[in-house]
């Protein structure tokens, strides 16, 4: 790991300068970086990344016997047709 030592306002270029990260503020523990990077590089926090890896891994563990299951769900409220209005 690579550790620098950056003020607010200095930044960080990686890949040859294509994606600059730089400090925008320090308050107490907390940083706020901002980092410019071409759309096609995602670009998210951590938990973020490591909840959608846990999702696809739960994903991915289904079996496809179990799916048939699904169709058994009852159709959500918002499906069903209004009920008529009493008088």
């Amino acid at each position: 790991m690579l550790v620098l030592a950056r003020k607010v306002n200095e930044a960080v270029l990686l890949m040859d300068g294509t994606v600059r990260i730089v400090v925008l503020g320090v308050q107490g523990d907390q940083v706020k970086l901002g980092i410019e990077a071409p759309r096609s590089i995602a670009i998210m926090r951590e938990e973020i990344f490591e909840a959608q890896s846990e999702n696809q891994r739960a994903a991915q563990s289904v079996l496809p016997e179990g799916l048939g299951e699904i169709s058994e769900i009852p159709p959500s409220p918002q499906s069903l047709p209004p009920k008529p209005k009493s008088p």
